[in-house]
């Protein structure tokens, strides 16, 4: 799939109360990201590269060197003043002679909006007839996102930040964007985390990075005086078998890689192999368990911290023999605790073997009175949230994180700010959210509190190493939010039904096989939806009982 260039504009304006940005509503027509607020911005056209005569206050050599570029940086700058007229109404020009636009000249590029947004006039022709220069040094490079593999179309995208020109509205198109707003990015992060509003990982990323400022004049000089640097993330060697591979960088064993393997030697392997050890850090290591399968993906992972004579192990796995074998071994039995980070039967079992085998603690927290749980597990100490535990790799904070399981844990070892992840986050594939045990309200919650963790790196209970922790976190959460929105949507149009009934609409883009565990999650999201106040149950079938959205 081709990668495209795109650039993104977040324009800001000083308020009574704090800087506002601007966020623009896609129509939930569109392709990508449907109902979710972004800041102005589109890919790059060809026929912005003739509006290079047209600048004002830099050129593009000066603007490409800022973006670690040869050529082509002032390309995405004129494609985010194109968008920004396009989609939200404004017009971040001067006239030639350095002027400020004047009200009829304003009027007069207003008129031209469709036009520019058709195609029929180019932005090239709209500064000839009005004479206009595009003000490049009133934009300021903020950062560079390119998006993950697996989405439905791909952005090299550049961030850009300008303040609001004076005197003008913003308004949507009505097309492509079906509605606009001014917020705070606390604000905006707050709507998000309610599911409000939808928002995008990179959008989220940005508005993080705003809530720092409190005026554009501040947003702005620090943008200028920090641009971000190069951020290439080049094919990394591996090997797959007998055969010698290069990963991309959304490949799922990329951020294992370029840890394990800095000097590109291709030593490290991009599939999980069953019983074969894999040191990701000093006294730390993951061997997986042979349960391969549509819900433990690759196989259950059991993490082994410590040195010689004091071990430490998380999520021992099934009680089968060949594993149980495998982490006496490494162990040679000295394993002081078995800490669990919630029990499903394919996390848990082999605690209470270890324990009768070695002495070993069992830390965690009981069952719940479910059939999916394994009621085998007596947890000799239930850890608070927050909690240390000293393990011979450094320590291990508790912390709670309810969604998946009510009583899931993630252990964070501080000292590699790795995060032992359970089955709060997994490779490749979102968690199941089953109820009643399972609860989408705390696992978006649980997910929250991820952000406010120092974390370098994820290790979850399936998969490699995860990269980029926190962009991890904003891409499960708005997909959680996104399927909300779809549920929600469902609901209004097709009940008072049944979860069975509704899955078809609210899943249609999953295939049909998948629908009876899929009537799970959205069973998950009617009961979030009930909890907000929005749904309402009687019997088997559900009903909206909130004001239909506008």
């Amino acid at each position: 799939m081709d990668i495209r260039p795109a650039a993104t504009l977040a324009l800001t304006r000083n308020t009574a109360n704090g800087l506002e940005v601007l966020l623009l509503q896609r129509t939930w027509k569109a392709a990508f990201l449907p109902g979710f607020y972004v800041f102005p911005g589109g890919a790059v056209d060809a026929a912005d590269r003739d509006c290079l005569r047209h600048l004002g206050g830099t050129d593009d050599q000066t603007v490409s060197r800022t973006m670690s570029l040869d050529e082509g940086g002032a390309d995405y700058m004129v494609a985010a003043i194109r968008e920004c007229l396009e989609e939200a109404g404004l017009v971040l020009a001067r006239h030639k002679d350095g002027s400020p636009l004047r009200p009829q000249a304003l009027a007069a590029i207003l008129e031209q909006r469709k036009a520019l947004f058709e195609g029929s006039l180019s932005l090239d022709q709209l500064c000839q007839q009005q004479d206009l220069d595009l003000p490049l040094d009133q934009l300021a490079y903020l950062s560079h996102w390119v998006t993950p593999v697996g989405a439905p179309r791909r952005f090299d995208t550049r961030f850009f930040v300008c303040a609001a020109p004076d005197g003008q509205q913003a308004c949507h198109d009505g097309s492509e964007t079906i509605d606009h707003v001014w917020l705070t990015p606390r604000q905006a992060l707050d709507d998000h985390q309610n599911g409000r509003r939808l928002f995008g990982p990179p959008t989220l990323r940005t508005l993080r990075l705003l809530q720092d400022f409190d005026s554009s004049e501040a947003v702005l000089a620090y943008a200028h005086a920090n641009p971000p640097g190069a951020e290439a993330a080049p094919p990394w060697p591996a090997r797959k078998g007998d055969k010698s591979i290069e990963l991309e960088s959304g490949s799922p064993a990329y951020a294992e890689a370029r840890k394990l393997d800095p000097e590109r030697s291709g030593r490290t392997s991009a599939a999980i192999v069953a019983a074969q050890p894999v040191s990701l850090a000093p006294g730390v290591l993951r061997v997986t368990a042979d349960n391969a399968g549509l819900m433990t993906g690759p196989g259950t992972n059991s993490y082994v911290l410590g040195q010689p004579g004091d071990f430490t192990v998380i999520d021992p796995g099934p009680a089968t023999d060949a594993h149980l074998e495998q982490l006496l071994t490494l162990t040679g039995g000295n394993i002081r605790q078995v800490l669990v980070t919630h029990t499903h039967r394919d996390h848990s079992p082999a605690a209470r073997v270890l324990k009768q085998q070695t002495g070993a603690r069992l830390i965690g927290l009981a069952p719940p009175a479910e059939a999916t749980q394994d009621q085998t597990f007596v947890p000799d100490h239930q850890p608070a949230d927050g909690e240390l535990i000293a393990t011979g790799a450094g320590d291990l904070k508790v912390i709670h994180t309810p969604g998946h399981a009510s009583n899931h844990l993630c252990f964070l070892l501080t000292g590699e700010q790795m995060l032992f992840s359970g089955d709060h986050i997994m490779q490749g594939s979102t968690v199941v959210i089953n109820p009643p045990d399972g609860n989408m309200s705390d696992y978006l919650g649980s997910l929250q509190k991820l952000l406010l963790e120092d974390l370098r790196y994820i290790a979850p209970g399936h998969g490699f190493l995860i990269g980029h922790p926190h962009s991890v976190v904003d891409f499960l959460t708005t997909h959680r939010l996104a399927r909300e929105h779809k549920v929600a949507r469902a609901l209004r149009s097709h009940g008072p039904a049944s979860a069975e009934a509704l899955t078809p609409h609210a899943y249609d883009d999953v295939p049909a096989a998948l629908h009876p565990l899929a009537t799970r999650s959205l069973l998950a999201h009617l009961e979030k939806l009930r909890t907000d106040g929005k749904a309402r149950q009687d019997g088997q079938h559900w009903r909206w009982s909130a004001p239909i959205p506008q």
